[in-house]
């Protein structure tokens, strides 16, 4: 069982900080890599031929422990939207088929379909929830498996809903796309690193993660899975370093057609990112350390009084077995004045994100008792 972090992290003290799920605060061991690598850039022959290839390699390695798959099938992408991107160009999508989302879902996860489908003569399913709070993670997933039918081509979802935490079943919801022979393509940002997720078992057929997130890893860099309906892809922009042979520097210009093995070729250009490498490898090490079980638990014990006390105050708030202990939304009660909800909140420095009708409240291992007191004592005001 883990103890609070807090002393692995930057945080100003008498900040109650409970907004991972907007961005991490920065590990201690991921701002000395970074200081580390920017110092090292100062004599440019300092970084060597495999200094291209080792720090995407090893980062591979990590994330495939992460999610259990094999670190030859992880791309280096610089974001959510450019990974989906990748998949989009390369999907069979015709006319009158369907691709299905759940309703609010982040954007990054959205557009690309809207676009594709317009293109392909194509409709896209937004899965909206139930207007009821009880029973509501439940009942959305039971919609979401009726939406995918013979028409459908693709199920573009997250592990857990970026808004309120409403965690989608989608190990049921992959086999049902299975079934009708769609894809299913999973957004990870807001909860690989902070919960469990088994590539064997919810067989996607791309995961893509943000690494700034629950992944505590640097901006503008991230991570995407690809299954083996990828191989001989397109991918997004033709790499010299997504070559096959590419580590020899003296033959670059003997163009090769073929691209290094596995999903190498779907990585962005200047994967190497000499600064931002070894940031995400110390974040993606911290991350393993921890362990997403034992963040789960963590959140969980810390917030369980929180939780009992909102729903007294009237918000409702989704069954334990419904959403991620990491991240929850708590949805106020009617004739409830959002405004000195947020006065309460400043005034006690308390820093939560408000999405649609929930306020969304994202622990992790570096918040303890007073963060959550700080913000029972907001709700109470």
């Amino acid at each position: 069982m883990l103890s609070c972090q807090r002393d692995l992290v930057h945080l100003p003290d008498g900040l109650h900080y409970l907004n991972c799920a907007y961005m991490a605060p920065l590990l201690r061991s991921v701002e000395e890599a970074g200081i580390a690598a920017l110092r090292r850039r100062h004599d440019p022959t300092a970084i060597t031929p495999d200094d291209f290839f080792s720090g995407s390699e090893t980062v591979r390695g990590l994330f495939a422990r992460l999610v259990g798959c094999d670190a030859r099938r992880v791309a280096i992408v610089p974001g959510v939207a450019y990974a989906m991107a990748t998949v989009a160009k390369n999907v069979r999508l015709r006319s009158g088929q369907n691709v299905v989302v759940a309703h609010g879902q982040f954007p990054s996860n959205v557009y690309g379909w809207r676009k594709r489908c317009d293109e392909a003569g194509a409709s896209l399913r937004a899965v909206a929830p139930p207007e009821a709070a009880e029973g509501r993670g439940r009942e959305w997933n039971a919609r979401l498996l009726e939406a995918i039918d013979a028409g459908t081509a693709l199920v573009a979802l997250g592990n857990v809903h970026w808004a309120d935490g409403t965690r989608f079943d989608l190990a049921r919801i992959g086999e049902r796309a299975r079934e009708v022979g769609a894809l299913l393509v999973v957004d990870g940002t807001q909860s690989v690193g902070a919960m469990p997720f088994d590539v064997a078992a919810v067989r996607p057929d791309a995961l893509v993660c943000a690494s700034y997130k629950w992944l505590c890893g640097p901006y503008s860099l991230g991570l995407a899975y690809y299954d083996e309906r990828f191989d001989g892809a397109d991918p997004l922009e033709e790499t010299w370093l997504g070559r096959l042979g590419s580590q020899d520097f003296t033959r670059l210009v003997e163009y090769q057609d073929a691209y290094q093995p596995g999903a190498a070729r779907f990585d962005m250009s200047e994967r190497s990112s000499f600064m931002l490498m070894p940031m995400l490898i110390a974040a993606l090490e911290q991350v393993l350390a921890w362990g997403p079980a034992n963040v789960q638990g963590y959140c969980a014990d810390l917030t369980r009084g929180l939780i009992a006390e909102a729903r007294a105050l009237g918000y409702a708030v989704e069954d334990e077995a419904g959403r991620g202990a990491h991240l929850f939304g708590l949805r106020a009660p009617a004739g409830a004045d959002p405004a000195r909800l947020q006065d309460a909140l400043r005034e006690r420095r308390v820093i939560v994100s408000l999405r649609g009708d929930a306020v969304r409240v994202a622990p992790n291992v570096y918040n303890d008792e007073d963060d959550v007191a700080a913000l029972a004592d907001a709700l109470r005001g």
